[in-house]
């Protein structure tokens, strides 16, 4: 398959990064991840910005996903323009310069019965 399957836009409304964890990191470690999908034969440019509650949105979280290729990344290890606050919830729009599919994954790792949550993103 060399043809872009998905949409360029993306929303992810229910965001969070658990503030403790148990385990073992990395594996264990609590942590909110975007999965994207790329079948195209082209890289595509990504750019997450995250909404809050009580505070102004930040971003723009720069990513690149590989032709015919899946990026699984964690919000805990963006840091640029800033770390993602863990313990406050936030809302996600991902704008992707070609067709993308994205899921979004949360680890919760605060008990020692874990909990793993997983979703397709809101295509907008």
């Amino acid at each position: 398959m060399t043809y872009a399957i998905g949409k360029r836009r993306w929303v992810l409304a229910d965001g969070y990064i658990p503030a403790e964890s148990t385990g073992e990191a990395p594996e264990m470690l609590s942590h909110e991840a975007v999965c994207i999908l790329n079948t195209g034969a082209e890289p595509v440019r990504v750019v997450l910005m995250l909404y809050f509650e009580d505070r102004d949105p930040v971003g723009p979280y720069e990513l690149r996903v590989a032709a015919r290729r899946t990026l699984h990344q964690r919000f805990n290890e963006l840091t640029d323009p800033e770390p993602i606050p863990k313990g406050i919830g936030y809302a996600c729009v991902i704008e992707a310069d070609a067709p993308v599919v994205v899921q979004q994954t949360r680890l919760d790792s605060r008990q020692s019965q874990n909990a793993l949550l997983s979703t397709l993103a809101y295509p907008a």
